[in-house]
C-alpha cells in the first residue's frame, strides 16, 4: 500500500493582520499553479498575524479572534474551494474566557476546520500567550495521522514522542524563528524525525522577519528537502507516508526499533519527573484510521 502525500512548504513571511484575508487566498493560488498537484500546504507560525514591532503584544492581541469566526470561515471557504488539506500556520485566537492562545489550524478539503491545536509551550517571558492543555493529532484519509507543534514545543521532546505514540506520521511544525538558535532547530528537527521515526515538515517564517532555513526530515532523519536562508520560498515534495512503517519494521538504518523496545512482560519504569510511570503494555502507537 502506498499512500504519497505531495505538499509544500511555504517560507513566507508574515501578512499584516489587516490585509490577511484577500492576500493570503491570492498567495496560496500562486503557490498551487507553480507546484500543481500539491494536495496539502503549510505555512509559517502566525502567517496570517503579522506583529514584528515596538507594540507586537498589542498587535497580536488585537489580531486574535475566537476560534469558529470570520477568519476560519474564509479559510475554510479557500480550503474547500481549492480542494486541499490547508494549514495556514497559526493564528491569534481569543477563548472563551478572554485567553490568548497560539493556535493552529487544519481545513480538510470538503472546507471544514478538522482540527486545531494550541500552543502547549509559549517561548516565556517574550509571548504573551496562554498554553494549550493537549497534543493533537487528525486523520487525513487517503494519506495518514498529522500531527501538530509549533515553534518553542519543538525544543520539548515529549511533544513529538505524544504525537507519534498518539499514532502521527508525518509532525507539522510551523515556525517564526527570527533569532540565532534556528540551527538547533534544525538539529531537533532530525533529531525527532529519528527517535520516532516519523516525518517532520518544519515551515520557517522569511526574511526580512525570520531566518528562513525551512526543511522536510525523513523517518530515519534525512533531509528530504530545505530553504537555505531566509529568501521567500517554496519547499514542494511528495511524501509516502508508508516509508514511517517501513522504517519502523525493518529499523532506522535497518536496525533500530525503538518502538519495540518493551515486551508485556518488562517491569514498568519510574518516571519521577512526570510523577508517573512508563507501561510497556501502552508503549506502542496507536494506527490511523482510514490509511
Amino acid at each position: 500500500m502506498s499512500r504519497p502525500m505531495p505538499l509544500a512548504l511555504a517560507q513566507q513571511p508574515p501578512l499584516a493582520a489587516t490585509a490577511a484575508p484577500d492576500e493570503f487566498a491570492a498567495q496560496v493560488r500562486d503557490l498551487l499553479a507553480e507546484h500543481p498537484g500539491t494536495r496539502l500546504v503549510l505555512y509559517p507560525e502566525l502567517h496570517l498575524c503579522g506583529a514584528t514591532g515596538p507594540d507586537r503584544d498589542a498587535e497580536l492581541a488585537a489580531a486574535a479572534e475566537p476560534l469558529h469566526g470570520e477568519r476560519t470561515r474564509r479559510l475554510a471557504e479557500l480550503a474547500g474551494d481549492l480542494g486541499i488539506w490547508l494549514v495556514p500556520g497559526s493564528v491569534c485566537e481569543r477563548g472563551d474566557r478572554g485567553e490568548l492562545f497560539n493556535t493552529a489550524l487544519a481545513f480538510s478539503p470538503r472546507g471544514e476546520l478538522i482540527s486545531w491545536y494550541r500552543k502547549v509551550f509559549p517561548w516565556r517571558p517574550y509571548e504573551p500567550y496562554d498554553p494549550g492543555d493537549r497534543f493533537v493529532v487528525f486523520d487525513a484519509p487517503g494519506f495518514g495521522r498529522l500531527g501538530f507543534s509549533i515553534c518553542y514545543d519543538a525544543w520539548f521532546p515529549e511533544v513529538a514522542r505524544h504525537l507519534a505514540w498518539l499514532g502521527a506520521e508525518l509532525v507539522l511544525n510551523p515556525v517564526q524563528t527570527t533569532t540565532a538558535d534556528r540551527e538547533q532547530e534544525l538539529v531537533l528537527a532530525r533529531a525527532h524525525a529519528i527517535t520516532n521515526q516519523v516525518f517532520v515538515a518544519s515551515a520557517n517564517v522569511a526574511g526580512p522577519v525570520g531566518t528562513g532555513d525551512s526543511l522536510l526530515v525523513g523517518p530515519e532523519g534525512h533531509v528530504l528537502a530545505r530553504a537555505e536562508g531566509p529568501a521567500a520560498a517554496t519547499l514542494a515534495a511528495t511524501v509516502d507516508l508508508d516509508e514511517v512503517r517501513r522504517v519502523r519494521a525493518d529499523g532506522t538504518a535497518g536496525l533500530n526499533r525503538m518502538w519495540d523496545q518493551f515486551t508485556d512482560s518488562d517491569v514498568p519504569i519510574a518516571l519521577p519527573l512526570y510523577d508517573g510511570h512508563l507501561d510497556p503494555r501502552r508503549w506502542r502507537p496507536a494506527g490511523p484510521a482510514n490509511s
